[in-house]
């Protein structure tokens, strides 16, 4: 089965600091295409998303060169300040540079805004409009509170698909599902909504997460969305504070077991492969 990892990272320290890692964390280290190489081919992955960390705008050029020069990463998704006036030849100025033509998707760490309604200002509303005019998708990174804002803005950017990261964060160590579990629903309902089956072990217990305990997300999100509009991201690196690559893709098998093999194929390769035009 042909598998595409929708969701991975990649740093450099030596190029630029993460501040969003804390000190003394294991993720403070390089982690370059080298080390994602084999983890990778040994996982069965024919073909990656390499997605943005940071918002500063010269990650996402280094990005696309890293796209053009190594096979593996099919796509990119990218950053840049959807509040610009100039958004729009922006964007065309990043399909001119090297490694352009991998350029998938625009992300904003919307998690990180104070503001609940952030991506239904009026400025916002228009960086995203122009997102959806370059044919390009927008990845959604928030937490459960801030789901109801991605409806509103969904709804009314209906030729702009939304991906949502990570099942939108659910409060898995907690065990709840609601409102979580309403909110997605409402999301999934509106054609233009995908989601990536990712980063759910760092939303758990990383000591004593169980495949039992991630179920009730997982399950959610395929009755909503269904297989066609959700794919496997590995949420490399990140994912190794709680699971190796291996675990982590062995546990997206675990969680899918139960579709028919074009069902998993939709999950594990075409889903991604559609949206993101590969």
């Amino acid at each position: 089965m042909t598998i595409v990892d929708a969701h991975h990272h990649l740093w450099d320290l030596s190029v630029r600091d993460q501040d969003w890692i804390a000190q003394g964390s294991p993720l403070r280290r390089d982690f370059t295409v080298a080390d994602l190489a084999p983890e990778a081919r040994a996982a069965g992955v024919d073909r990656t998303i390499l997605v943005q960390t940071i918002t500063v705008p010269e990650e996402t050029p280094e990005f696309l060169a890293l796209a053009a020069e190594h096979e593996l990463i099919a796509g990119v998704v990218g950053w840049t300040d959807l509040t610009r006036p100039d958004i729009a030849d922006e964007l065309a100025r990043l399909r001119e540079l090297p490694g352009g033509a991998h350029l998938k998707g625009i992300r904003h760490q919307v998690q990180g805004e104070p503001d609940p309604e952030w991506l239904l200002r009026p400025d916002v509303r228009r960086g995203l409009a122009a997102v959806a005019e370059a044919g390009l998708v927008y990845d959604l990174v928030v937490l459960p509170h801030q789901l109801p804002a991605c409806v509103k803005a969904a709804e009314s950017l209906p030729r702009l698909t939304f991906v949502l990261d990570h099942l939108g964060k659910p409060p898995i160590a907690s065990g709840a599902l609601e409102p979580w579990s309403s909110d997605l629903r409402a999301l999934a309902a509106l054609p233009n909504t995908v989601a990536k089956l990712s980063g759910l072990v760092t939303e758990a217990d990383h000591a004593t997460w169980t495949t039992a305990a991630l179920r009730p997300y997982a399950d959610t999100a395929l009755d909503a969305f269904g297989p066609a509009r959700l794919m496997f991201g590995s949420d490399w690196p990140v994912c190794t504070l709680a699971a190796s690559y291996g675990q982590v893709l062995s546990l997206a098998a675990e969680l899918t077991a139960s579709l028919d093999p074009g069902e998993r194929e939709e999950v594990f390769a075409g889903t991604a492969t559609r949206v993101y035009g590969l």
